[in-house]
């Protein structure tokens, strides 16, 4: 357990105590092992990993499938978890949200380095898929200096593909409750959560994420306009500040300084996240970033199994 600092005084009233599950591979205790860092998906938390999983292996299973068989050298695996009140993270710093970037950065990776003796300079790595690869890539971007390997699993990049269409449907939701406030309090006081609210609560997340406002219930704000769903030019700015399309124009080149960099999307991804990583990728080749890309025959949902290829590329690397 790790009793955050940084994460104080979040707006939508998180616990500052949290878990970090720690992978250590059979027969070491962790010195003088790379350290990689997962970062889960939304909806998920780093404990979601370590799970009892049907039809499949959990994070731990899939590690000691691959060190046992010699597929990749032995690591340490930290798993924190960063659930939120809006169901999950993009892993930046928000008033709203709390300071997450500064958690990982300044608190997680230092707390399990200095616990388990692993990590260190040049072999640290961070992985994650969805709003985790979102997290992965954005990290790899700010920070080259404490990362030397990222993996970008189907990552949010793109915002304009993958989230401009969704704020109609926020909308008719908070048409039967205006108040976002008390929407967030209802969805949590609910009987049943349902699939449609999941995804107005991941688009409250992303506006307290990209766009909080210290105001506001939770910190929410939208960047259209409430009657006709209109774009907000100055708010919609601040999101497309923080997709990773935009960052990389000012941070790419501090990328060639990574051992390692993999990006992969399913070529059918239902949340158009496919044209952004291959924006992504041809932005990279042109900026002469090394990086691996791939793409594979399936969609965002259910593709753990793409971890057997990323994992050992990076272990690989930091060893």
């Amino acid at each position: 357990m790790l009793d955050s600092q940084v994460l104080k005084g979040n707006l939508l009233g998180d616990p500052t105590r949290r878990t970090i599950d720690v992978y250590v591979p059979h027969g070491h205790d962790g010195r003088g092992l790379p350290l990689l860092v997962d970062v889960v998906g939304f909806t998920a938390g780093g404990p979601a990993h370590t799970n009892w999983k049907n039809f499949g292996e959990n994070l731990p299973e899939r590690l000691d499938r691959l060190i046992s068989t010699g597929q990749m050298p032995p690591v340490v695996v930290a798993l924190p978890d960063c659930f939120t009140r809006l169901g999950g993270n993009q892993y930046v710093n928000s008033v709203a949200m709390g300071r997450w970037d500064d958690f990982l950065v300044a608190e997680a990776v230092p707390f399990v380095e200095g616990r388990f003796g692993c990590g260190g300079d040049g072999r640290r790595g961070i992985f994650g898929k969805s709003s985790g690869g979102y997290g992965a890539m954005v990290h790899a971007l700010l920070h080259p200096d404490v990362w030397s390997a990222a993996a970008v699993h189907s990552g949010d990049m793109g915002f304009e593909l993958m989230y401009r269409h969704e704020f109609a449907a926020v909308l008719r939701a908070l048409a039967k409750e205006p108040d976002i406030g008390k929407w967030v309090d209802n969805f949590w006081q609910a009987k049943k959560v349902k699939d449609s609210d999941v995804h107005i609560l991941m688009m409250l997340a992303q506006a307290a994420s990209f766009d909080p406002d210290r105001s506001a219930p939770y910190g929410v704000r939208l960047p259209v306009t409430l009657d006709t769903c209109e774009l907000i030019p100055e708010r919609w700015a601040n999101w497309m500040a923080w997709d990773p399309l935009t960052l990389v124009e000012a941070h790419g080149p501090g990328l060639k300084r990574l051992k390692c960099l993999y990006i992969d999307c399913g070529d059918i991804d239902q949340y158009n996240l496919v044209y952004g990583a291959r924006r992504m990728h041809q932005r990279l080749a042109a900026m002469d970033v090394p990086h691996v890309y791939e793409e594979f025959a399936d969609d965002h949902t259910s593709v753990d199994y793409r971890m057997d290829i990323s994992l050992p590329i990076l272990a690989t690397a930091l060893s």
